[in-house]
């Protein structure tokens, strides 16, 4: 059998599967359906709240009320000590959800990245120490910024050539090598004394060190790392970093530079990790080794784990429910052995539900809400 006869007989196949097939006579009469109406449509409206029109649920309305309202209705306590920190300490473990949940690189050097930005925040700004240089905040933010930015993405380059237990190891090393670094350098870091006094600014008449200021700038620092986050993860290049997860020889096959997306979203979150980072340092007024150590280590990971890797909320619920046991947690058991309790709630939750308080909320809805009663009822008889 010839060449031309296999071409003729492969072009005939192409074209009988190419061409589309005949609709039944009931369906080609069909009108169109009509598409749902836009009422930003003809209307010069900008796209960010097209978006919000089309994604925007009760749910969220109510999150989003309740957050503006809970400082006028609770104590200085709890929104300074309990929500004010959580806030800081979700911000920090977004970014371990961001690499983890869509990067699939876990990182026990987020805390790293965020004491560096605290640490340039008191070096170059304002502290009761004496070497510290004093330049305005509006100055020694952005420093801050960028050179934590700049040493995540030396983590990233240094840690993304591994896979698994090795990047938990290498980002690990990286910590522990940080911690010893400031713990045994005076001259640049104050050794293992830190800097005390480091205080957010007083802008115009309002003192951001107040309870209620202080809560409403960690909220706005929350919502846009969410909001960033959000909108990276469907982003082509969002959708390319969780390719990377998923197959990382298949995407390098398409043409995709895999080393370049996972050091490109190290580097985005060491900028969440480094706002998230100004935050915990204006929120304890102090920085010292005990900062970075590898209990914070670990502590971002739990937090990171508690709530959930598999979507962004995750991170703050783990870090309320964090703080709410460090807190109070004291008053069940010895204050010597309160982590005990931390320790047994964080492994309780991750036996029964293994993507953490999301994942147990899941279940339970699809246990115990309508879905589940409306599949539970015997169907009936024809």
């Amino acid at each position: 059998m010839s060449a031309a006869y296999w071409r003729r007989a492969m072009n005939t196949g192409l074209a009988a599967a190419a061409r589309p097939l005949p609709l039944p006579r009931a369906v080609a009469t069909l009108p169109p359906a009509a598409p749902a109406p836009d009422p930003y449509a003809h209307s010069d409206a900008p796209r960010w709240l097209k978006y919000l029109w089309t994604h925007l649920s009760a749910r969220h309305v109510f999150v989003l009320a309740f957050v503006l309202i809970y400082p006028f209705v609770a104590t200085p306590f709890f929104t300074f000590q309990i929500a004010g920190q959580a806030l800081a300490l979700g911000l920090i473990a977004l970014s371990l959800t961001f690499l983890g949940g869509y990067g699939g690189m876990v990182s026990l050097a987020q805390m790293t990245v965020a004491g560096i930005a605290g640490y340039v925040v008191s070096i170059l700004g304002g502290s009761a120490q004496a070497i510290s240089l004093g330049w305005p905040w509006w100055v020694v933010v952005p420093f801050a910024l960028a050179i934590s930015v700049a040493c995540a993405t030396l983590i990233g380059w240094l840690s993304v050539r591994t896979e698994g237990i090795y990047t938990i190891m290498i980002t690990l090393a990286i910590g522990v090598a940080f911690y010893y670094l400031v713990l045994q350098n005076y001259s640049l870091f104050n050794g293992f004394q830190g800097f005390q006094k480091v205080y957010p600014p007083t802008v115009g008449e309002v003192n951001w060190r107040d309870p209620v200021p202080f809560y409403f700038l960690a909220l706005f620092w929350s919502l846009a790392g969410y909001l960033l986050v959000k909108w990276l993860v469907r982003t082509p290049f969002g959708i390319a970093m969780q390719g990377v997860r998923d197959n990382p020889r298949r995407m390098a096959a398409l043409g995709y530079h895999v080393t370049a997306h996972r050091v490109a979203a190290y580097a985005l979150s060491g900028l969440v990790a480094a706002v998230g980072g100004v935050l915990f340092t204006w929120y304890n007024g102090l920085i010292s080794p005990n900062s970075v150590g590898t209990g914070w280590l670990i502590n971002i990971l739990v937090i990171a784990v508690l709530g959930g890797m598999r979507h962004p909320i995750g991170a703050f619920l783990g870090a309320i429910v964090f703080v709410l046991l460090q807190t109070f947690a004291i008053d069940v058991i010895d204050r010597e052995r309160f982590n005990l309790v931390i320790g047994v709630v964080f492994l309780a939750i991750v036996l029964f539900s293994p993507d953490g308080l999301l994942g147990l909320w899941a279940k339970l809805r699809s246990r115990f809400g309508p879905r589940a009663a409306l599949t539970s009822q015997p169907r009936r008889q024809a």
